[in-house]
């Protein structure tokens, strides 16, 4: 049997760790019917990325299922197994702009959603875990209705140009991360911040909202804890495993 390059076994290991975050995405309750999307960049350019195909449910994407697209073929969408054409406008747009933003993933998690749906979405630090996101997060307030146009793949990538998370307003969250553990990390960590912030407001009381000076060195504490996000998502992949381990095929 001949043995795989060390390029082919990192090709095949972000293809089941994108894979798994789709499976633990619905898992949470995070998913929505069969749309959304999560993509990796395969090449350094980020021209060359992985896209889950059209219309297929979180819950049933296997490593081998995802699409392998190059973000500067203009043949994509002309073919029959072609992706849905907001992804591909959105991600195809943002990995060409944003090759730093290896991982980028998209959800309408309920908290973060609703964080997205308020006047002001702006996200407060309150905790630990809302400090862990102090100068980290974009904000598109720009909300147009669903869209396959690259000018909001543009103007999306522009938001979160340097950022981690991007709040899109009346809409959702996106999520930019070197890798996969990490963009899971704080796609988890950010929805539980989105609904710490949501039931405080919840209250009717006013908020006890960090200082700037408090907020950044908490979190800038948290550089400290990166390294967690991979053990994390091992032990979650490992709850994947014990019940069904098809998203690895």
């Amino acid at each position: 049997m001949l043995q795989e390059s060390a390029e082919t076994q990192e090709l095949r290991r972000l293809r089941q760790d994108l894979a798994a975050a789709f499976r633990l995405c619905h898992r949470f309750g995070w998913s929505e019917s069969v749309g959304n999307h999560f993509s990796a960049a395969v090449s350094e350019d980020g021209r060359k990325f992985l896209l889950n195909p059209r219309w297929q449910h979180f819950a049933t994407i296997r490593a081998s299922d995802l699409l392998l697209l190059d973000a500067e073929d203009p043949g994509v969408m002309d073919r029959p197994e072609a992706p849905d054409p907001s992804a591909w406008a959105i991600h195809g747009t943002m990995h060409r702009m944003l090759p730093e933003a290896k991982v980028i993933l998209h959800c309408h998690s309920p908290y973060a959603v609703a964080l997205a749906c308020l006047k002001d979405p702006r996200l407060k630090p309150l905790d630990n875990n809302t400090a862990r996101f102090f100068g980290r997060v974009g904000y598109d307030l720009d909300f147009g209705g669903i869209s396959d146009d690259e000018t909001e793949g543009k103007r999306l990538a522009e938001a979160i140009r340097g950022k981690t998370a991007l709040v899109m307003g009346n809409h959702g969250v996106s999520i930019a991360g070197e890798t996969v553990a990490d963009a899971f990390e704080d796609l988890y960590f950010f929805e539980k911040a989105a609904q710490t912030m949501v039931l405080a407001l919840s209250t009717g009381q006013p908020l006890a909202v960090l200082s700037d000076e408090v907020a950044q060195a908490t979190a800038d504490g948290w550089a400290g804890y990166r390294g967690m996000a991979a053990r994390h998502f091992d032990h979650l992949k490992s709850t994947l495993d014990a019940e069904d381990t098809s998203w690895r095929d």
